[in-house]
């Protein structure tokens, strides 16, 4: 009987060896079912509740592609990874565009194969996180992004104020957009205001409206946001940039859910849920009297802390691959991933910009990409510098480059087997890679 603990993967492989070797590598982690051909693996499939399906390319019978053809078609399928001796980029571009999640070359690296699985699964996982099904541009595989998303479902119907906080760049609008699409009146409108665009006359106008002959200019009557957000969402980004006599007046509005149009005399009621955010400490500036201590107790009733990019790397992966889907739809690009080494390396980097600076960068190397897999030598030269000697210059012939690398990682190794005694499974653990690895690599360098 199938651990109901574990994932489930289906081998489908007309090589006897291939299966049984794939089904003794992944046995202890994961359920594994094995099939001879497509046509027995869709038998298995309406059996079981397979999670990962990795499929030979060339089979007798229904071939590996038409079988990702059939398999994607379906509403909810299992993620799809190909196994194929004709590794190409061609090959890659119809498994993808087949709707494979990605593929693997055979002979079969069994590290790089166990990572994406565990990659994939993380974001199948995300996606049925609560409030994801709304919401394509929220990546949570982390922990931390879980948790927020988790804060989101809680709080996302009902009408309570709600302060986002976090770094520039950690896509606090794109949480202020989940919280709208849940609320159940995800039908109203969805209104940003970027306070920190606006002086203190122009803000005041764009929230509240003027009636006409207001002040100079003032030819006609116009609504301002809380007015046109209904009874929906009205949005306002970078809070604490706002002038003390603007706190006032929206303190009132907060207070009294009420406000009158700049110039006018009617009451109006507002009706609109308020999220607000910022990149600034909100508390110390209400020590230092720069921010009204009874308008921050009114925003902060409840508050999501949206973490930086660099606190929850295990976000990375996804994210990459998401803004490059992006980037492919919006440039007419078929890029279909990135180089282990390229990926090693955007993710080991702190990204300062956070998910702004990571977006940027995936659309900058797809565009000036010249492969259809993005390479090192794409990341851009400062993330690279940024890194260390290992990864700084990807300008260098290929030959001296791969050279460098290996030498350094050599020395890596040979380090840590003497700092460990020569035992390898606390050398493993020092360098961060599984067991499997450093043995590999010890035969590949010649370590003893």
């Amino acid at each position: 009987m199938p651990d109901k603990q574990k994932h489930t993967i289906l081998v489908i492989d007309d090589e006897l060896n291939t299966r049984e070797g794939l089904r003794i590598a992944f046995e202890d982690k994961y359920n594994v079912l094995l099939a001879e051909d497509a046509i027995k693996g869709i038998d298995l499939l309406k059996q079981h509740n397979v999670d990962v399906v990795l499929t030979d390319l060339r089979m007798p019978g229904m071939d590996g592609m038409d079988f990702i053809r059939r398999v994607t078609s379906l509403k909810k399928h299992p993620l799809v990874i190909m196994l194929t001796a004709y590794g190409s980029v061609q090959t890659a571009i119809e498994a993808m565009k087949a709707g494979a999640y990605d593929y693997v070359s055979k002979p079969v690296d069994l590290d790089n194969l166990e990572m994406m699985i565990d990659r994939g699964l993380a974001e199948l996982e995300a996606e049925e996180a609560p409030g994801k099904g709304e919401l394509d541009d929220v990546v949570a595989v982390s922990e931390a992004m879980r948790h927020v998303l988790d804060s989101v479902a809680k709080v996302a119907p009902t009408r309570t104020t709600v302060l986002l906080t976090g770094e520039s760049g950690t896509g606090k609008e794109v949480i202020a957009r989940a919280l709208h699409s849940l609320s159940g009146h995800s039908s109203e409108p969805f209104v940003p205001v970027h306070c920190a665009a606006l002086n203190e006359n122009l803000l005041e106008s764009e929230l509240f409206g003027h009636e006409k002959g207001a002040y100079t200019g003032a030819n006609e009557r116009m609504q301002g946001r809380f007015e046109t957000a209904g009874e929906g969402t009205l949005f306002l980004d970078e809070i604490g940039e706002i002038s003390l006599p603007t706190q006032v007046k929206l303190l009132r509005v907060l207070e009294n859910r009420t406000f009158e149009r700049v110039g006018g005399k009617e009451t109006l009621p507002v009706k609109a849920r308020l999220v607000a955010a910022t990149n600034r400490n909100l508390a110390a500036m209400v020590e230092d009297g720069t921010f009204r201590e009874d308008l921050f107790y009114r925003l902060n009733v409840v508050t999501i802390d949206i973490p930086p990019l660099r606190n929850r790397k295990d976000d990375i992966p996804a994210l990459l691959e998401h803004f490059l889907k992006k980037s492919n739809a919006e440039n007419g690009k078929s890029i279909v991933g990135f180089a282990p080494e390229a990926m090693e390396v955007l993710q080991a980097y702190d990204w300062p910009g956070n998910v702004r600076e990571l977006r940027n960068c995936v659309e900058r190397m797809s565009v000036f990409a010249q492969r259809n897999v993005l390479t090192l030598g794409d990341v851009p030269q400062n993330i690279r510098m940024g890194l260390g000697r290992q990864f700084e210059d990807a300008t260098r012939p290929p030959a001296e480059q791969e050279l460098g690398i290996r030498d350094n990682e050599k020395s890596l190794i040979v380090q840590a087997l003497a700092e460990c005694g020569g035992n390898r499974t606390h050398a493993a653990e020092k360098l961060k890679i599984s067991r499997r690895t450093l043995q590999r690599k010890m035969r590949e360098y010649g370590i003893n």
